[in-house]
């Protein structure tokens, strides 16, 4: 009977006519389109028809297919099109498995007409939203014949670039049909993840000449031209703009790697464009994932050469430019954490010259390309910085200043190949780092954002001979307290003759500024003055030394800051003038010239016009005089000064008490200003103390005997009065000193005596503890009230008897 319906064309199943109906005798024709809104209607009409409609269409293709007819097969995809744009019903499931089918087909013939076909209908497919989910379909083998398309290599170069741009879409198409659907299968799994980038990125790398056309996904218009690179970035946009929180990870690695396989990482252009692209795609709330994977992979690459550490710290760098504020994330240390180990493990490898690889054994280290390394890491963590808001940076300042090896103030930090060389090299290193932080940081409250734990080692470093540590730190210091950007007006010294040229910004000083100066003016003062003092200064210490004084006079200065300023510009004179001090020529005539130029500037900014016309007329005689102590002669490429120093008095010089006498009429503390300024070397210098762990233990000590039980007796409260709190003042000093004195003999006592004394020393002290205790029991914890009243104990003490609840005799108006 199936062999006479098979032959009788009036008694095949209606839709078989229908579809025969639809290919007309020459292919050439195309499809008969009256016939083919026949089929549709039908498939409308009768849905059930669908799959087997789908199925016969599926048989046609496949014997045109073998026999070569491809007219023929191109009409048979244009009816599934239609077909499948017009069904929308619920069996549309069993018609779509024919259709994949067939494009499968298409895609495994060797014809790259017949590919194009096929990828063709599976798009338009991909943007058809289906009503009912599937819970079988599978799209492995699209994923992996595609992802082949893109790297296709045939021989005419039009078609092989039809070839990949078809694959190109194709994946955007299986893209799109899943990465929405949960039905489906997991499109962001590694197996699919390591085809689709690689493929993607291949063909980037392919149009590397053309360069990333906006921070934002384009929506190019159909009828241009794209080549594979623009349309390969346009399908990993919108890729990486489909990735959920979840799926970065399984998005980023597969480019890692690639720019691992390839050695892409040296040429630092594809991998930062790829990174700019992933930047500007994915969510902006996600980029610190995709900064924590570049950190990981940089740990990873720990021991690979440094040009490729290099290219990822090239990345990160321009990463962390991109990313929005605060996108760092929350482990925020750990970023910079990271990127001070890898500096000083290329300060180590730059120091032994080489180091072990698991794979290729020793390997030898090139300096220069270490150094590179060092600068692209120290400019990266600059960059994360700037993206912080204040009170963080505050934080990575002082994780950093915690790294830097302070001899004296902490040992220093282990290290395969360091000795001293190592450990400078690691402190100028970290201080760079430190310099990229603070540049444009501004603060409200010098007090919080400068603590003792970060102002006191800095300091520290103002005292090293080390010239290039001393200039690190005076650039540390004037980057932080320059507030209204007034440094690029100090870059230079010179004598300005009126300073309204230079428009200023100059706040009043703050109640916060106040209390900074207040607590460590004098420390600033001392170090400005011993810095000077150095021998291996040369002009660029001079000058920050000045930018430094002129932006403390603009940012911190109030009347008592500016009375101390003037007596430390005056006491530099005097330094420069002393036989004592050892020191080359050319340093007397750069502090005497560096002294005039600030006291000019000074006496400008405190507009008082007596104070004035004294420094003019010095600085007057010095040109016509004496020019070399003046900065236009010092502090030039070729500096004009005599061999030796002849012994300078007179009007050449700026008179103290001249300056105090003008000063006092308008109200400045004359007493103060007749004093010179001699630095306190009474201060704790922190390159020399704090060797021991014994003055970290004396602070405990200190706290446990001062609450010691052993102190009994209570001194009377005293009547605090005026002369009182005045002594006290008076007598600070001394007091000082005893308690430096036994605070020694505590530690002393704790380092020298014997274990036994100590052991028994503080089982004295818990027991006294116990017995006190026992006391305040006694005292508070007291036995129930009986009304059973006392009894009598044998030593004649009356003692309350406890009795039970339940034997207790309660009145008769206590019971209910």
């Amino acid at each position: 009977m199936y062999g006479v319906c098979g032959c009788c064309g009036a008694l095949r199943p209606r839709y078989k006519r229908l579809v025969d109906n639809i290919f007309p005798e020459d292919p050439e024709d195309g499809l008969v389109k009256a016939n083919m809104e026949k089929l549709t209607f039908y498939a409308l009409s009768a849905p059930e028809k669908l799959d087997r409609i789908g199925a016969y269409l599926s048989e046609r293709l496949s014997r045109d297919v073998a026999r070569h007819r491809y007219g023929y097969v191109c009409i048979a995809m244009e009816a599934l099109d239609q077909l499948l744009m017009a069904c929308h019903c619920q069996s549309i499931n069993l018609f779509v498995e024919s259709f994949l089918k067939m494009v499968r087909k298409l895609l495994e013939a060797d014809k790259p007409n017949l590919q194009i076909l096929g990828t063709n209908s599976f798009v338009k497919f991909a943007n058809i939203e289906e009503d009912t989910p599937s819970y079988h379909r599978s799209y492995d083998f699209f994923v992996s014949r595609f992802s082949e398309m893109c790297h296709s290599g045939y021989e005419d170069p039009d078609i092989r670039t039809k070839i990949r741009m078809a694959g190109i879409k194709g994946l955007q198409g299986v893209v799109r049909k899943t990465v929405n659907d949960e039905l489906q299968a997991n499109i962001w799994d590694p197996q699919h993840m390591d085809k689709i980038v690689p493929s993607l990125l291949f063909n980037l790398q392919s149009g590397e000449g053309t360069e990333s056309r906006s921070p934002s996904p384009l929506q190019a218009s159909e009828k241009e031209k794209e080549s594979p690179a623009e349309l390969t970035e346009r399908c990993f946009r919108e890729l990486l703009g489909r990735a959920a929180y979840g799926n970065i990870k399984n998005a980023v690695t597969p480019v890692l790697m690639h720019l691992d396989n390839h050695s892409l990482w040296e040429g630092k252009t594809f991998a930062v464009r790829c990174f700019k692209i992933i930047m500007y795609s994915i969510q902006s709330q996600h980029s610190h994932l995709v900064i924590q994977q570049l950190l990981g992979h940089l740990d990873a690459n720990s021991k690979s050469s440094a040009t490729v550490r290099a290219g990822i710290v090239e990345v990160l760098l321009e990463v962390a430019a991109i990313a929005a504020s605060g996108s760092v994330g929350p482990t925020v240390l750990e970023v910079f954490n990271t990127l001070l180990r890898h500096l000083r493990l290329s300060v180590d490898y730059e120091l032994t010259g080489s180091y072990d690889c698991t794979n290729i054994g020793t390997k030898i280290i090139k300096e220069h390309e270490e150094r590179q390394l060092q600068e692209a890491v120290i400019r990266t963590i600059g960059s994360f910085a700037n993206t912080l808001p204040t009170y963080q940076r505050s934080e990575v300042m002082l994780f950093i200043m915690g790294k830097v090896p302070i001899p004296g103030l902490h040992p220093t930090l282990p290290s395969i190949g360091s000795g001293p060389e190592g450990n400078r090299m690691i402190q100028v290193m970290l201080l760079k780092s430190l310099r990229q932080v603070t540049c444009g940081f501004q603060t409200t409250n010098m007090l919080t954002a400068l603590p003792n734990s970060f102002l006191d080692p800095m300091l520290s470093f103002a005292l090293l001979e080390d010239a290039e540590i001393r200039l690190l730190v005076l650039e540390i210091l004037v980057s932080l307290i320059d507030r209204h950007d007034n440094l690029p007006k100090f870059s230079n010294i010179s004598i300005i003759s009126d300073i309204s040229v230079l428009k200023l910004k100059v706040d009043k000083c703050s109640r916060q500024d106040n209390l900074f100066m207040k607590k460590h003016a004098q420390h600033l003062y001392r170090h400005i003055y011993l810095c000077s003092k150095e021998q291996s200064s040369v002009q660029p210490h001079f000058e920050k030394l000045y930018s430094l004084l002129a932006l403390i006079s603009m940012e911190l200065a109030n009347e008592e800051v500016v009375v101390d300023l003037i007596r430390v510009a005056l006491a530099l004179q005097d330094l420069a003038l002393s036989s004592e001090e050892m020191l080359p020529v050319y340093n007397r005539c750069a502090i005497h010239a560096l002294s005039s130029a600030y006291l000019n500037l000074i006496s400008q900014l405190t507009t008082v016009p007596a104070f004035c016309q004294h420094v003019h007329e010095v600085i007057e005689m010095r040109q016509k005089e004496i020019p070399y102590l003046l900065p236009e002669d010092v502090f030039i490429e070729n500096p004009k000064i005599p061999k030796t120093l002849e012994k300078l008095e007179g009007d050449v010089l700026f008179q103290q008490a001249k300056i105090t006498e003008v000063l006092g009429g308008s109200g400045y503390n004359t007493e103060r200003l007749a004093t010179p300024y001699v630095p306190q070397f009474t201060d704790e210098d922190r390159l020399s103390k704090r060797k021991s762990i014994g003055e970290t233990i004396s602070l405990q000590v200190e706290v446990d005997s001062r609450n010691s039980p052993e102190k009994e007796e209570r001194t009377p409260a005293e009547e605090i009065t005026f002369e009182t709190l005045k002594n006290a003042i008076v007598d600070s000093v001394g007091v000082e000193e005893q308690e430096k004195e036994r605070r020694r003999q505590v530690v002393e006592k704790f380092q020298k005596a014997p274990f036994e004394e100590i052991a028994a020393h503080c089982g004295a002290r818990a027991t006294m503890l116990q017995s006190k205790l026992n006391q305040i029991f006694e005292i508070t914890i007291r036995p129930p009230p009986s009304p059973s009243g006392t009894i009598t104990s044998s030593y004649g003490q009356t003692q309350s008897r406890s009795v039970p609840v339940y034997e207790m005799k309660f009145p008769d108006l206590c019971v209910y």
